[in-house]
Order: C-alpha cells, then sequence, then structure tokens
C-alpha cells in the first residue's frame, strides 16, 4: 500500500471521531443502510483524499462544504473533485446551511443521485471495492445455512 494512502485512512479513523454538527446530522439520516438499504461510509478515503461520505457501490461522494469552504477553498475542491471523477467517481456537494434548514431536500438530492441504481444491482455498475453481503446465519441440526 503506499505511504499516501496509509496514511489517509489513519487520519480517517480520528476524522471520524470529530465529526461537524452538519455531518452528524447527515450520518445520522445515511448510517446503516437507512438510505433504501444503501450502504454509506463516512471519513471514506480515496487516494489522497478523506471524502465526508461515500457509497462506495454507487460510486458516489457527498462532500459537506461549510464557512471553511469559501472562494480560497473553490481551486482545491475543483481539483479534489477531478481527482475523485478520474477515479470514477460522482460527486454531490452540500452546504452546511442545506443540512440544517432542508435536510429533506438533502435527501432528497442524496436519493436522486442514487434512483437509476438499486442497491442489489449497483455492482453491475463497474469496478471498486463492493462490501460484502451480509446474511444471516442459522444453525440447524449442527449445520450451518446462509
Amino acid at each position: 500500500m503506499r505511504e499516501q494512502e496509509s496514511n489517509s485512512r489513519q487520519y480517517a479513523r480520528q476524522m471520524r471521531g470529530d465529526l461537524t454538527n452538519a455531518e452528524a446530522i447527515l450520518w445520522a439520516h445515511l448510517r446503516k443502510g437507512q438510505l433504501d438499504g444503501w450502504h454509506v461510509r463516512r471519513q471514506h478515503p480515496i487516494g489522497p483524499f478523506i471524502t465526508d461520505f461515500a457509497c462506495a457501490k454507487a460510486r458516489l461522494v457527498i462532500e459537506i462544504d461549510g464557512a471553511t469552504h469559501g472562494s480560497d477553498r473553490i481551486e482545491a475542491d475543483a481539483k479534489r473533485t477531478a481527482f475523485l471523477e478520474s477515479q470514477g467517481w460522482r460527486v454531490l456537494r452540500v452546504w452546511n446551511t442545506d443540512i440544517y434548514d432542508n435536510l429533506d431536500g438533502v435527501m432528497q438530492a442524496i436519493r436522486a443521485e442514487l434512483s437509476p441504481l438499486r442497491p442489489e444491482t449497483a455492482a453491475a455498475r463497474g469496478p471498486g471495492h463492493l462490501p460484502r453481503e451480509r446474511r444471516r446465519k442459522t444453525v440447524l441440526n449442527g449445520s450451518i445455512s446462509t
């Protein structure tokens, strides 16, 4: 693994415990498959960048932009978006104020990005890491079935 990616993963772990208010609000609505069964990760590293949220199966990144994303960040955000798109990801940018004032609209926008795909058929979309499917195991008469 490249050193840059290793550093990104370590930093992402640290950042997961330090979400902004807007990230925490959105995460409460995205976690544990609450978004129509889609699995979303928070603070997910992709190359040298750490995305706010990512749905690997749909190759969708959700970035939260706030007060720190003023005019001085436009060029950096454009480079970040260009890199993510070059890796096959789509990027949806959402403002903090939209999460605070229009969370339903934000959720509709995310669903609109995911609507052409269904979670169970998104694997056909192309390369990339896909989370393993989880199935309930039951033990009957000493044998395990899924």
